[in-house]
């Protein structure tokens, strides 16, 4: 039985129970898509009345889908998304806005709002979404719920619609970290046994860019993560950089995202709604010189970052720069808050780091998130840890 969709987090085709294994890893739990990924039999829409209308239905699953099948998964529908993946609002022009169950007037975030909502809204077990610039990550943030981006490259993305495949990740969401761990062992490539950080850090710069109340509001969390890790030793990501950084995202993300998309765009000339409609003009008309400097920068970013947590380090750095924005803030406001977003969720997108968001405070009575990232391929020690946070917390209640 399709489950009662009351926060507009499924798209109206492809709803209903789907499962291959009655036995499995992940047996009497369920889950939903986003509509990025494909499942044989119904069709891939990305957030997109054009798309949907001129690609086929696919005839094979996403690994992803698959491995998730396999584990004995029971899939109850495909997730709206924010159009094409760009966006980190989770509002679309042409779905709707999927409501956030943590905060009902604000938005859920993008572009995985759909999944990020049923999960956080108890519609399913956990959802999968893609992380390209925080589109796990933010909503997992804004819907108080735990959401990770995953190393580049660790779970394959075949069969999934692309944005920017130097940064296109695959991601989940759960209201509870042990499911996270477990949903990892099932997805993760190479999976191992986790390990304990040797060092514990902290993104000074990055906490010093959020607003006086918003770090208070981070600081119970704080305390829960350093009870668990030891006291975390103060270090500069980007500095001064941070807007430089998010540029290089912008710049090489756009040209990505027209080189898989621009034939298309120019074929089909969609509709495209606010925000959407002038990223993919400027992609259109960017400077091949920007391009390659943005390539150079984010080779100095990575290697500054995989310096910093060689060793198994850990770093713990601020999701988001606040609470979710309210529904129908001015285009201005909410391009302005993606911006800060951006500037704290590029560094490990830049370097194809694994982050994890966990939901460890409340300001103004709406959730906002703590993040850990971690080395490359070091996703499975992250999920432990929150796993290990979690049952802590569990044990002195």
């Amino acid at each position: 039985m399709p489950v009662d969709d009351n926060l507009n987090a499924f798209c109206t085709y492809g709803r209903g129970d789907r499962r291959t294994q009655d036995g499995g890893a992940l047996a009497g739990l369920s889950f939903a898509v986003k509509d990025f990924f494909d499942v044989a039999g119904l069709p891939t829409g990305a957030g997109s009345p054009e798309w949907l209308a001129t690609h086929p239905v696919p005839t094979q699953s996403s690994p992803v889908v698959d491995r998730l099948f396999a584990a004995g998964g029971t899939m109850v529908g495909k997730t709206h998304t924010d159009e094409m993946a760009w966006s980190l609002n989770g509002e679309n022009a042409h779905y709707g806005t999927p409501i956030n169950p943590a905060a009902p007037g604000r938005i859920p975030g993008g572009s995985s709002s759909g999944s990020a909502a049923a999960t956080a809204g108890g519609l399913v077990d956990f959802a999968i979404g893609s992380d390209t610039g925080g589109s796990v990550r933010l909503p997992a943030s804004y819907c108080g719920v735990y959401g990770i981006r995953t190393t580049h490259g660790r779970i394959p993305l075949d069969g999934a619609v692309p944005l920017a495949p130097s940064y296109d990740t695959v991601g989940w969401f759960s209201r509870n970290a042990a499911l996270m761990a477990r949903v990892g062992q099932v997805l993760l490539d190479g999976v191992r046994a986790p390990r304990r950080p040797k060092r514990v850090l902290i993104a000074r710069d990055l906490f010093d860019a959020l607003e006086p109340r918003v770090v208070a509001a981070l600081q119970p969390g704080l305390a829960r993560l350093s009870g668990l890790l030891g006291e975390p030793e103060p270090v500069e990501v980007a500095g001064d950089e941070r807007a430089a950084w998010r540029n290089a995202f912008r710049v090489l993300q756009s040209a990505e995202a027209w080189a898989a998309h621009g034939d298309w765009v120019n074929a089909v000339k969609p509709a495209f709604g606010p925000g959407v409609k002038e990223r993919f003009a400027a992609a259109a008309v960017l400077d091949p010189a920007e391009v390659v400097a943005a390539k150079a920068l984010r080779e100095t970013i990575a290697a500054k970052m995989r310096t910093l947590l060689q060793d198994d380090a850990v770093l713990i750095a601020p999701t988001a720069p606040g609470i979710a924005p309210l529904r129908g803030s001015s285009g201005e406001a909410l391009e302005t808050f993606r911006a800060r977003s951006l500037e704290l969720l590029c560094p490990a997108g830049h370097s194809g780091l694994p982050q994890l968001s966990l939901p460890l405070a409340t300001l103004d009575d709406c959730p906002i998130g703590l993040s850990l990232i971690g080395g490359r391929n070091c996703d499975e020690d992250l999920l432990a840890l929150a796993a290990e946070l979690e049952a802590g917390t569990a044990k002195q209640h």
